[in-house]
C-alpha cells in the first residue's frame, strides 16, 4: 500500500518524505525498516525519531520538531495510536478463513447452525445448542447442550463451553479456557468434604474477549455474568456468581473468588487476588500483586496486600525501607540511657 493510500485511509495528512513508497508492514519506532510504517505516540520515545529507518511514522503534531530524518513521511492525525492501530490491520489483515462445516465434526441433530459458519474438524456441539451467523468454532473446540452462541463469535481451538452457556455477538474465546465449569464450593461435614451442585450458568455479553487458559466458573444457582466490552487476559480464574461490569479489564494472573461484584471500566492489574464476596466500585484500579479482603471505593487507586490507597501504601513502603536506620538509631538511644542510667 502506497502511503498515500495509507494516509488516506487513516485519517492522516501525509508531510515530508516520498509518499510513493509502497509500504509493506507495521513496526515499533525502534526496530522499524525502510518500507514499513510505525508510530510516535508517546514523548518519551521521541529520542529514538531522528535515527528512525521507517518510510513513514504517524505523529500527532505536537509532538513534531525540526530533528526528523529526510526520507521519513511524517503522517500528521489526532490519535496516532488509532491511526496506526488501522494501518495495522490494513498491512496485516486476519486470513481469510473456509467458511464450511468439517465432516470431522461431531454435532447433535438438534443443534442450529447460523449462515456462514466454520466448524472445525472434531469440534462437538451437544444437543439444542445454537451457533450464530458467521460464528467460527475451531478444531477440538467443545460445546455443551443448550449453548447460545450469538453472531461472528470466534471459538479457538480446544477450548470447553459448558452447558447452559450464553454468548452475546462478537465473542472471542480463546484456546484452553473453560467456560461454565462447576464453582469451587464445598461444604465440611462429618470429616469431609461435601460437593454443592452448581445448577446455574454463564452469561457473556457482546463484544467480551476471554484470553487463553481461563478459567469462568457457573453460578451456584444463578450466573456469573461477564458485562459488555470486558477483556478478560490469560490464565484467569473467575469464581461462581461473579458480576463483571462493563468495559472491565482483568490482567493475566488474577484469581477472583465467588460472589464477587466488579464495577463498570474497573482494572485489575496482574496477579490481583480477591476475597469472595467483595465489591470493587466502578473505574476503580487495583494495582499488581493487591490482596483485596474488603470493598475499594468507586474511583479510587489500591495497592498492597491488604490492599490501601496507593499513596498511603507507598508511603508505608517507604517508611519500611528506612526501618534498619531506625533500629541502629533506638540502639544508640538505649545504649546512652543505659550509661545515664548507670
Amino acid at each position: 500500500m502506497l502511503i498515500t493510500e495509507l494516509a488516506q485511509l487513516c485519517d492522516a495528512t501525509p508531510r515530508g518524505g516520498d509518499t510513493s513508497i509502497s509500504l509493506q508492514s507495521a513496526a515499533d519506532i525502534m526496530s522499524a525498516r525502510p518500507h514499513q510504517v510505525t508510530v510516535l505516540s508517546d514523548g518519551k520515545y521521541k529520542k529514538y525519531l531522528k535515527g528512525c529507518q521507517a518510510s513513514a511514522c504517524f505523529i500527532a503534531e505536537a509532538l513534531i520538531d525540526g530533528d526528523v530524518p529526510a526520507g521519513l513521511t511524517l503522517l500528521v492525525c489526532k490519535d496516532p495510536e488509532m491511526s496506526f492501530l488501522s494501518a495495522v490491520k490494513a498491512l496485516h489483515p486476519e486470513p481469510v478463513l473456509d467458511r464450511q462445516v468439517s465432516r470431522q465434526a461431531a454435532i447433535a441433530d438438534t443443534a442450529k447452525l447460523g449462515s456462514n459458519v466454520l466448524i472445525g474438524p472434531f469440534a462437538s456441539i451437544g444437543q439444542h445448542s445454537i451457533v450464530g451467523a458467521g460464528s467460527t468454532v475451531d478444531a477440538g473446540a467443545r460445546i455443551g447442550n443448550h449453548v447460545s452462541i450469538g453472531t461472528n463469535c470466534r471459538i479457538h481451538p480446544n477450548a470447553v463451553i459448558y452447558d447452559n452457556t450464553v454468548l452475546g455477538d462478537n465473542v472471542i474465546i480463546h484456546s484452553g479456557s473453560i467456560i461454565g465449569a462447576d464453582g469451587f464450593g464445598y461444604k465440611y461435614r462429618d470429616n469431609q468434604h461435601v460437593k454443592v451442585p452448581h445448577v446455574g450458568n454463564v452469561i457473556i455479553e457482546d463484544n467480551v474477549e476471554i484470553g487463553a487458559n481461563t478459567c469462568i466458573d457457573r453460578g451456584a444457582l444463578g450466573s456469573t455474568r461477564i458485562g459488555w466490552g470486558s477483556k478478560i487476559d490469560n490464565l484467569v480464574q473467575l469464581g461462581h456468581n461473579n458480576t463483571v461490569g462493563k468495559n472491565v479489564i482483568v490482567c493475566g494472573q488474577c484469581g477472583i473468588s465467588g460472589s464477587c461484584e466488579i464495577g463498570d471500566g474497573a482494572i485489575l492489574a496482574g496477579s490481583v487476588g480477591v476475597a469472595d464476596h467483595v465489591k470493587i466500585g466502578t473505574r476503580a484500579v487495583v494495582m499488581a500483586r493487591s490482596g483485596v479482603s474488603q470493598d475499594i471505593e468507586p474511583g479510587s487507586q489500591v495497592w498492597g496486600s491488604p490492599a490501601k490507597d496507593r499513596k498511603m501504601a507507598w508511603r508505608e513502603l517507604a517508611a519500611l525501607a528506612k526501618l534498619p536506620e531506625l533500629m541502629q538509631k533506638i540502639k544508640q538511644f538505649e545504649s546512652r540511657l543505659s550509661k545515664l542510667e548507670e
